[in-house]
């Protein structure tokens, strides 16, 4: 099991609304076949390691992240599958909550005589699906708190531009982290202040680019923007700029023949919008621009997981405060992962359940 959830990570953020699920068909002690839920969600993960194993899966074990499926959807439910090729025994190690599903693989593969054992490396297997499991629980995204943080407590200087605060090798894990999520989200001071992208910049992974949002109450993103550009072809990356009702029209106009979608809810309901997102497919959610934003998300408590780079760089007077360091972690929050990359330290915190 532990083999099939390293490899469910191979297609994270990849899988559209379906999630990255490993499978394993094993018969003794040797893989026969080894597959992850293919991009865009679909042949999923058991069907294409009961291809690889052909009629020898037959007596074999399957081992499964999540449970397989029961409905008929665009494909025929992989439970079926799984009879038809006559394995043995199938191990799993997350029951899915979605409503089509519930217990009711399990049932089907025991009414057909396969031996089922449920629950295996159960706490790293939700650990891996936190985002789909967020979506189908919580129906809002699985949220990551992404922040830069100086030495003297700043992530940036007003006028400056974009800083680099962190280093490359920080950058790179924070680009890792956009080919792995769904979506990216800023404020409106972030945008005109850095004019990114937020791109995916990692070689051979710039398709995996997640899909923007941007907190923008009057529409002030210029349509000449480079993240308006970034989400043209090749990419054909959605972006969404999220204003209030009374915004300007022409301004909207504007936008909207540049292919960028306006949803017009208003900036102040960060969980409406999460909900909003949730239905629109968005199981994982980086929350990566601006200290008013970050503040809004913690005093709302739609933050799961905060990923905090500290950095030796200084900014100096004047600079713009972080809403918090490795020092004043918000209440709620545990250390469950520390590393060092070159002269920075990356740590992840999960919220306390």
């Amino acid at each position: 099991m532990a083999a099939a959830l390293r490899l469910s990570r191979w297609h994270r953020g990849a899988t559209d609304t379906n999630p990255s699920v490993g499978c394993l068909i094993v018969k003794d002690g040797v893989i026969l076949g080894a597959a992850v839920t293919a991009p865009g969600g679909r042949p999923h993960a058991e069907t294409q390691a009961l291809k690889l194993a052909g009629p020898a899966a037959e007596g074999a074990t399957a081992y499964a992240t999540l449970e397989p499926c029961s409905h008929h959807g665009k494909t025929p439910p992989c439970a079926d599958a799984l009879i038809a090729a006559k394995v043995a025994r199938v191990v799993v190690s997350v029951i899915d909550p979605d409503e089509r599903i519930q217990g009711r693989g399990v049932a089907m593969l025991e009414a057909a005589g396969i031996e089922v054992c449920t629950g295996v490396l159960e706490t790293e297997g939700r650990s891996e699906l936190a985002g789909y499991l967020s979506r189908k629980i919580k129906k809002r995204p699985q949220v990551t708190l992404k922040l830069a943080v100086s030495a003297d407590g700043a992530i940036g200087r007003p006028g400056a531009g974009h800083i680099a605060v962190s280093g490359p090798l920080s950058h790179s894990q924070s680009h890792l982290l956009r080919a792995e999520s769904d979506a990216i989200l800023i404020g409106i001071g972030t945008a005109l202040a850095d004019d990114p992208e937020l791109t995916c910049r990692i070689d051979g992974l710039e398709n995996r680019s997640p899909r923007a949002y941007v907190l923008d109450r009057h529409l002030d993103l210029p349509a000449q923007s480079r993240l308006v550009a970034a989400c043209k072809w090749p990419l054909n990356r959605p972006l969404t700029i999220v204003c209030n009702r009374d915004a300007n029209s022409s301004k909207r106009q504007l936008l909207e023949a540049a292919d960028v979608a306006i949803l017009a809810t208003g900036t102040d309901d960060l969980s409406g919008l999460c909900r909003q997102m949730a239905a629109d497919g968005v199981s994982t959610l980086i929350v990566e621009g601006g200290a008013a934003v970050a503040r809004s998300f913690l005093a709302q408590g739609l933050v799961d997981r905060i990923l905090l780079f500290s950095t030796p760089l200084t900014l100096g007077t004047g600079a713009v405060a972080a809403p918090f360091d490795r020092k004043t972690i918000p209440d709620g929050f545990r250390l469950v992962r520390s590393e060092q990359f070159g002269p920075d330290l990356a740590e992840e915190y999960e919220r306390r359940q």
